[in-house]
């Protein structure tokens, strides 16, 4: 057995040990692959809970939806007034970590309703190399994090879920609409929506991995560098429909697609 396969059994076998898990799902590439995993592995006894908040966009929880529904698996969504959380509409540095910690507490108490032991979530080995304050949240909570035990990092798990079969093989990464603003800049429900349908426009004409920041009233293009020069070409069209939703100004960031690229005035 190579060392990705051996990582694999050891995750199957840990999900085994649990005996029944609660996988907070967002129909992201790694939750994808810890959920349906787990199902494999615990049958009915692996259920998913997904949050419903207005930092969620509704192609990705219609996503997460569709996929239980596909595969048989009980999903139990949980409505989280994330902006009515302390210090969260505010947004300051740690906005993750008070998100987090308010969500996954939701997802403790609707595991424990399900007699459920365990909640389970999908960071990876790769998430350790950036300011994440919400794993702070998940490590008070007692959250599990099987494929970050098991050594698992994302190319991997691209690589196992292709393997296996899911459709989120090559989906782009993703993070919540609320990454999209600069820490101390507040977050209200009209500027999401704005972030949102500038995303979804872009995702409209063919572009995948990318980022629509909020900075004031500019917003801040990133997708990879070689989607750079279609961007240019259709500028006319993707500026105006940016002003359209209420930036007075709109831009492309040259250095292209970064994630967490918020983070950098945190150093």
């Amino acid at each position: 057995m190579d060392a990705l396969h051996e990582k694999y059994a050891a995750l199957r076998r840990r999900l085994t040990e649990l005996g029944s898990v609660a996988v907070a799902f967002s129909a992201g590439v790694d939750s994808t692959f810890l959920l349906k995993t787990a199902a494999d592995v615990l049958g009915d006894k692996a259920v998913a809970v997904t949050a419903q908040s207005v930092f969620i966009p509704a192609r990705e929880q219609d996503e997460a939806v569709l996929f239980c529904r596909e595969h048989g698996i009980r999903h139990f969504i949980v409505t989280a007034d994330v902006l009515s959380v302390e210090g969260v509409a505010a947004n300051p540095p740690d906005r993750c970590y008070r998100c987090k910690k308010a969500l996954f507490s939701l997802f403790l108490e609707k595991a424990e309703s399900l007699g459920i032991p365990f909640v389970a979530e999908g960071s990876n080995t790769d998430d350790l190399g950036d300011y994440r304050p919400g794993m702070k949240a998940i490590a008070e909570l007692g959250i599990l994090s099987p494929l970050r035990d098991a050594g698992l990092g994302k190319q991997e798990i691209r690589a196992l879920s292709r393997e296996i079969g899911l459709p989120t093989w090559d989906k782009p990464s993703y993070a919540c609409l609320a990454s999209r603003f600069v820490y101390g800049e507040p977050i209200d429900p009209g500027r999401l929506e704005m972030v949102e349908k500038a995303e979804e426009k872009l995702r409209s004409m063919g572009l995948r991995q990318l980022r629509v920041r909020l900075h004031g009233d500019l917003a801040r293009i990133e997708v990879m560098p070689d989607k750079i020069p279609f961007l240019a070409e259709k500028r006319e069209e993707i500026a105006g429909y940016l002003r359209s939703l209420g930036f007075r100004y709109v831009t492309l960031d040259l250095d292209g697609f970064s994630s967490g690229s918020m983070n950098r005035p945190l150093g």
